[in-house]
């Protein structure tokens, strides 16, 4: 079923009027913790218990996360984490840390979170690699073409105490900022009118020549470029008119980004092409993380880790039971109401795209973003060894995946 939102049936006026009693963070996480249909009284009496528990002491740190367009009803569509990390944080520290989630693009939005943690007009923040990748460029290291098979190879990627030195240190090092965790889909095309009226995509072939939003990723242009899918940098927020007036055939973006954003109306087909990284990540200022006590560190990572382990399980789940991103698809899902076909591609045709486009098998067309990856990370072969470590996973189910504390060895 279609995930139930508390704020629903709220007014504007007073959504505001709680707000400024109780604060933004207060009534949203309260609001977090109620299903089905609620009134506005029921809405109060959650934000002001939030707002006792969250306020019973002084805070000693008090965090501002920019969390780009999520809010508490999109959040349980695309299970990203972040009000967990949050809750879990502030409850973790026993109110010493307190964390103000500013989401709906009030203070930052997909492309300008990174920049404005960077900054410090936020402190920790939540958007995509691939969008955050415009002002961090090393968070290109995860997009190489089809290094990860499956979203059970991200997740065991992300857990490995080798995501360290490939992803974490030369992230912090290079960009200031802090790598904590990450829900897991992998990239495809979501088509939207010109594809309505077409049979369901079943070869590569079908999707050469079309115009397609790309993101920030600068290696997911090379992959695109190679499949013939001309790239045209689109801003989020535009996308869906895009899709909606035919002035692009597709974007490249995740199933679970496509019914949180509320593009599914507008999305006709969404082509399982998995090409690379969907990685919808939260991070934070390194030097604020350095600013903090020993235990206070602690509980930082303690509380990215139990939100890694919800958002593998979690998204999983909503990708089945929410998204409606499978075949068959469950009544009453997202795209199923919408009609959005989920074209999967067969072993071989995913084969065959792979062969255009990856690094494996196109190495020359890579070779200048590789070596300057390389060099950031302090002289790793990156695609090699994320590639390598990918293939140690055993796992097909996501869900599978054994989680591990990867600053541990």
């Amino acid at each position: 079923m279609k995930a139930s939102n508390a704020l629903a049936g709220i007014s504007r006026r007073d959504f505001f009027k709680l707000t400024s009693q109780y604060g933004m963070s207060s009534v949203v996480l309260g609001a977090a913790t109620l299903t089905g249909a609620v009134t506005l009284g029921d809405v109060a009496r959650a934000a002001e218990s939030s707002y006792e528990k969250r306020f019973a002491k002084e805070a000693k740190h008090t965090f501002k996360l920019g969390a780009a367009g999520f809010n508490q009803r999109n959040l349980l569509i695309e299970r990203a984490g972040v009000l967990e990390f949050a809750r879990d944080l502030e409850s973790r520290t026993d109110g010493e840390i307190r964390v103000e989630f500013i989401g709906d693009n009030q203070i930052c939005g997909q492309t300008s979170c990174v920049e404005k943690t960077q900054s410090g007009i936020v402190d920790m923040y939540a958007a995509s690699t691939q969008n955050s990748a415009g002002g961090a460029p090393y968070l290109n290291v995860l997009d190489y073409a089809y290094q990860f098979r499956t979203r059970a190879d991200q997740y065991h990627f992300l857990y490995s105490p080798e995501s360290v030195p490939l992803l974490r240190d030369p992230y912090e090092k290079r960009h200031g900022l802090k790598f904590l965790f990450s829900h897991a889909e992998l990239r495809g095309l979501q088509m939207g009118s010109t594809f309505a009226d077409k049979p369901t995509v079943t070869s590569i072939e079908e999707l050469f020549g079309t115009k397609n939003r790309v993101t920030g990723t600068q290696l997911g242009r090379i992959a695109m470029r190679l499949l013939n899918l001309n790239p045209v940098p689109v801003a989020w927020e535009e996308t869906l008119d895009g899709l909606k007036q035919g002035l692009i055939d597709g974007a490249e973006t995740w199933a679970s980004a496509v019914a949180y954003a509320n593009m599914s109306p507008v999305v006709s087909q969404s082509v399982d092409l998995r090409f690379f990284c969907g990685t919808e990540h939260t991070a934070m200022s390194a030097s604020v993380f350095d600013s903090l006590s020993g235990e206070l560190q602690d509980a930082v990572m303690e509380s990215a880790y139990l939100t890694q382990v919800h958002v593998q399980a979690a998204n999983e789940a909503a990708l089945v039971n929410t998204v409606g991103a499978s075949n068959p698809q469950k009544p009453g899902t997202i795209f199923a109401e919408n009609n959005v076909r989920v074209a999967d591609l067969s072993a071989e045709q995913i084969k065959m795209a792979e062969e255009m486009c990856s690094p494996e098998f196109q190495p020359a067309e890579w070779e200048q973003w590789r070596e300057r990856l390389n060099g950031w990370s302090g002289g790793l072969d990156t695609y090699a060894e994320i590639y390598r470590i990918a293939r140690e996973n055993t796992h097909t189910l996501a869900e599978n995946v054994e989680p591990r504390r990867w600053w541990k060895a």
